[in-house]
């Protein structure tokens, strides 16, 4: 029964660190759907072949994967070292301006609706302890709770997700060089595309506590919209350099 729990403990313990990443995988997602299937409606307006459609969708594939990646690592990584820094800063506070620092706790919880002599008492108890009094003012006075995620494992999902999700407007085309044969590959890409948006839709859904019904309607819409604009300016470019 040890061994079972234990199990279960371990498996909970890999999910959550897995779903602590879920909004980074969908909006790495959202933003692969999106501008992947936006390249090839651009192309396919264009009509352009087959081959320069699997390179530019490829190319952008990778290309906006990677930099969207370290736009998220970067990001990620600069709150958590200004994280830091601010608490750096309240530490030194706390050691060269105890009173000052002390009164505004009290100012603090006073807002909060404390009165004396509690109001004395709780700050007392905070401020014997100088880790916890960082702690709050930290979370109290600045606003600031420390993202446990790791920045490169923030990157590292959201490019997984953008190759991954991103790759599904592809796959109609990569299908010729595999020997299958598929008519109106647009449309098919289309209708896969829009399964896409479904599932990254229903997740995003999760992620921002929103009805799934809106979730998956804002994500067809945008990548919807998207696609049209990319494949009338493609159509549209395409008449004016013949």
């Amino acid at each position: 029964m040890e061994k079972r729990e234990g199990f279960i403990h371990q498996e909970n313990s890999f999910l959550g660190r897995h779903q602590n990443y879920l909004a980074e995988f969908v909006y790495g997602g959202i933003d692969g759907s999106i501008t992947t299937f936006a390249v090839v409606a651009g192309a396919v307006g264009a009509g352009l072949d087959n081959s320069i459609i699997i390179i530019l969708g490829f190319a952008n594939l990778f290309a906006d994967g990677f930099s969207m990646s370290i736009g998220a690592y970067m990001s990620a990584k600069s709150e958590k070292q200004n994280f830091h820094k601010q608490k750096a800063i309240e530490y030194w506070e706390v050691d060269n301006m105890p009173e000052t620092e002390r009164d505004e706790i009290k100012d603090i919880y006073r807002k909060k609706g404390f009165e004396e002599p509690l109001l004395s008492q709780v700050v007392a108890v905070i401020t014997k302890d100088k880790d916890r009094w960082v702690d709050v003012m930290m979370k109290d006075e600045l606003g600031l709770i420390e993202d446990d995620k790791s920045p490169f494992q923030t990157g590292l999902y959201t490019f997984i997700s953008f190759l991954v999700v991103g790759l599904i407007p592809l796959l109609v085309f990569v299908a010729e060089y595999l020997n299958i044969d598929i008519s109106q590959k647009f449309l098919w890409a289309s209708i896969l595309t829009g399964i896409g948006f479904v599932i990254i839709g229903f997740l995003k859904s999760k992620v921002t506590n929103n009805s799934v019904i809106k979730g998956i309607t804002e994500t067809l819409l945008l990548g919807g919209l998207a696609a049209l604009v990319a494949y009338f300016v493609g159509d549209f470019l395409e008449q004016i350099i013949k």
